[in-house]
């Protein structure tokens, strides 16, 4: 494939997947258009929204300016001023990251990497910007036109370059081609020089607190899954309540799939102790849960209510991983390796919950952030409770883990 074959494909790519991104969102509300107004509005104020929920869901801020009569009729006094809604719907960066690894792979298989992750992140960084420009028209919702074109981009550029150079392509046989680029061969070089003790520590640490963050995940997912089949008859309760329609339930539906991402992170930090909050004052925890007045999202229908009699053991789900992950990362150690000190596996423990709790801190905090004014400004996690709290709890279990495994080799 030449240079300008690759050139050409992985842009095409780029636009493929921003036009997937945008679909989601404005797919049903064309629908809606169509079914629920009978294409009495313009439909350009569909294609502001739904570019408006591609920007939100890729990390963009809005801000919301709504006309007095508006704030009257809604009984909203905290809304007359402008007010930021800052809180990321994640199904849209996951969905984008993760096509920007296949995009990452493709152009690894190419003989010009470099030039087409450039291409692909190119113009993918341009139909943001166009995008972004064409929902900044003075309405009601703008967008902050820097953060509209920087961070879609970076979201999808960062799962195309971990595409073309974290993950090892594949040659035409299946077998994993060889690395030649001379930056990562100098970082493994001198990776190489270190001694073997070391070397295992540093591997174990990165492996075991990344194992740890997706145990931490799939346990919240699994979690998640569960509150929504036993709150089934209250969620579609909700959807009764709203009224919505058979369109206006679509949308809806796609919207809180595009949060359930959110969920999920709110979950590991309910597991990791600080839990979340759903309006200033309020806490969901496993200490109890104290809610004011929640919007009206069906999907909220799953939250806990009042004290938990057990919800304590939840903590014990980050405490496991640790050890686990930590007993595993030094099974995984060469028999014939000098034996480690006292020290080192302290600092290989630690090593796994600094890293574990640098995810779950960055996960929290993308997960939150302003769902509108008054107290719908605070919701979400705290992430530097959760990263504290899981660098103490993956930390100290992942030191016992790490020494058990060595104690028991010795046997």
């Amino acid at each position: 494939m030449n240079r300008i074959t690759t050139v050409l494909l992985a842009a095409l790519e780029g636009l493929i997947v921003a036009a997937i991104g945008l679909g989601v969102a404005l797919v049903p509300l064309t629908i809606l258009w169509a079914a629920q107004f009978n294409l009495a509005i313009d439909w350009f104020v569909f294609w502001r929204a739904a570019v408006d929920v591609w920007l939100l869901g890729n990390g963009a801020d809005l801000t919301v300016h709504l006309g007095d009569p508006v704030v009257g009729t809604l009984g909203l006094p905290a809304a007359g001023a402008p007010f930021p809604i800052t809180i990321a719907l994640l199904g849209f960066a996951a969905l984008a990251a993760a096509l920007g690894v296949r995009t990452g792979r493709r152009a690894a298989e190419s003989h010009h990497r470099p030039v087409g992750v450039t291409a692909s992140i190119a113009t993918y960084a341009v139909v943001a910007a166009l995008l972004t420009l064409s929902a900044d028209g003075g309405g009601v919702v703008q967008p902050a036109p820097l953060q509209g074109i920087v961070l879609p981009t970076l979201v999808f550029g960062a799962g195309v370059v971990f595409g073309a150079w974290a993950l090892r392509p594949r040659t035409a046989t299946g077998e994993p081609a060889p690395r030649d680029d001379q930056p990562a061969g100098r970082i493994r070089s001198r990776f190489e020089a270190l001694d073997e003790n070391t070397r295992h520590a540093i591997q174990a640490a990165l492996r075991g607190g990344a194992a740890v963050c997706a145990a931490v995940i799939a346990v919240s997912a699994l979690a998640v899954t569960v509150l929504v089949l036993a709150q089934y008859g209250t969620v579609i309760g909700l959807y009764e309540t709203v009224q919505a329609g058979v369109a206006g339930g679509i949308a809806l539906t796609v919207a809180q799939l595009a949060f359930l991402p959110n969920l999920v992170v709110w979950a590991a930090a309910w597991f990791v102790g600080p839990g979340f909050a759903l309006g200033e004052g309020s806490s969901v925890s496993p200490l109890g849960t104290a809610l004011g007045p929640v919007p009206g999202v069906p999907i909220l229908g799953i939250l806990p209510h009042g004290t938990l009699g057990y919800g304590f053991l939840g903590l014990l789900v980050p405490v496991l991983a640790g050890f686990v992950c930590a007993w595993l990362a030094g099974q995984r150690m060469p028999r014939s390796s000098p034996e480690p000190g006292l020290g080192l596996q302290l600092a290989t423990g630690f090593g796994i919950g600094l890293v574990a709790a640098v995810l779950l801190g960055l996960l929290a905090w993308w997960s939150g952030g302003a769902l509108g004014p008054g107290r719908l400004s605070v919701v979400g996690p705290n992430p530097f409770l959760v990263a504290g709290l899981a660098f103490v709890e993956v930390g100290i279990a992942a030191s016992l883990g790490a020494i058990a495994a060595r104690r028991r080799d010795r046997r």
